[in-house]
């Protein structure tokens, strides 16, 4: 087992290790009322054992999928909580996906001003990315995050041996996650990533969730609120989300198609063999609609003009600020080849 304490605010701990769900009351305060979110494609024995390891637990299971990151979504947890009265000194423990760790953080977020929060990501895209730095959302008005609050959790679990029931396709978004991070900001993780195979990659996946967590780590603890550096974080979001809205992909696989219009040449040479490895998509065969209006309303935009991240070479990045004609060119070039 791994430890990784994140200095944002008061500070608190992220593990990553095998079978740490069944100890959850060792890692977390839940000695009091706990409302466990889940959704209804997570196997209910993990939800039951964080339950059983509860003073007094309160299970809210909601359909699997982005439809649920919504307002009436929040309404019922809301309501849930008030009905069972619960009290500031209560807790949310999140048991799932970025889905159901957004929303109940932004859920514990905004109760009574503010409750404790645990999450126990059970996605490899989740353990790497959104269990990690605060950002808590749903979506609003048929756009992604539009609604939401910076709020930390208390600690987070990141018990790998969940990873076996991950059925294939969402484990390959994880991993499109970690080739971002690691070619934005290090270069050896994705040699490494470049260099082993996918069955070796699984069998070390407890120090590639590391490596990726203290990028992930460095990153949010020098810019908590996106004011700058975190921005490189959305490195494959900005085309990437504006693909998830108007297709079938899940949002590993629109991080990946986003990623390839940010490169150059010599790094999309790179990029494309691990992405074919890893059973992400390459090409933007299956990509149709006018991606432009969504893009335009990415919360990175400034004014005309929008904030994107650029990889020239792996390992670093360059923040550019473009208009929407230069994001579109880049685009039409991935769609011509």
């Amino acid at each position: 087992m791994r430890k990784i304490d994140l200095n944002i605010g008061k500070g608190y701990p992220i593990y990553i290790g095998k079978d740490l769900l069944k100890n959850a009351n060792k890692y977390f305060n839940l000695n009091r009322k706990v409302l466990v979110v889940t959704d209804d494609n997570i196997p209910s024995n993990y939800s039951d054992t964080v339950c059983h390891n509860s003073k007094e637990a309160i299970k809210a299971v909601i359909p699997n999928g982005e439809e649920s990151k919504s307002m009436s979504t929040l309404e019922m947890l809301l309501y849930k909580m008030q009905e069972n009265k619960f009290t500031r000194g209560d807790c949310v423990v999140a048991l799932g996906g970025g889905v159901v760790g957004d929303l109940s953080g932004f859920c514990a977020s905004v109760y009574m001003r503010g409750v404790d929060f645990y999450n126990i990501p059970t996605t490899l895209l989740s353990m790497v990315d959104s269990s990690v730095g605060g950002k808590t959302a749903v979506n609003f008005a048929g756009l992604k995050n539009t609604v939401g609050t910076f709020y930390q959790p208390k600690g987070v679990l990141c018990d790998i041996s969940t990873l076996k029931t991950l059925p294939e396709r969402q484990l390959n978004c994880g991993f499109a996650e970690i080739i971002k991070m690691s070619m934005t900001n290090d270069s050896d993780l994705f040699t490494l990533i470049e260099n082993k195979s996918k069955k070796e990659l699984l069998d070390d996946i407890e120090n590639v969730i590391f490596r990726s967590v203290i990028i992930k780590k460095s990153v949010v603890e020098e810019d908590e609120k996106e004011l700058g550096l975190r921005r490189v974080l959305n490195f494959g979001h900005t085309v990437g989300h504006a693909i998830e809205q108007t297709s079938n992909y899940y949002h590993g696989e629109c991080v990946a198609l986003g990623m390839l219009p940010m490169c150059g040449k010599a790094v999309k040479d790179r990029l494309i063999p691990v992405l074919k490895k890893i059973s992400l998509p390459f090409e933007y065969k299956n990509v149709s609609g006018d991606l432009s209006d969504l893009i335009i309303h990415d919360k990175k935009s400034a004014g005309d003009k929008i904030h994107i991240i650029l990889c020239p070479e792996i390992g670093c990045f360059e923040d550019k600020l473009v208009d929407i004609k230069e994001i579109e060119a880049l685009i039409k070039e991935c769609i011509e080849k």
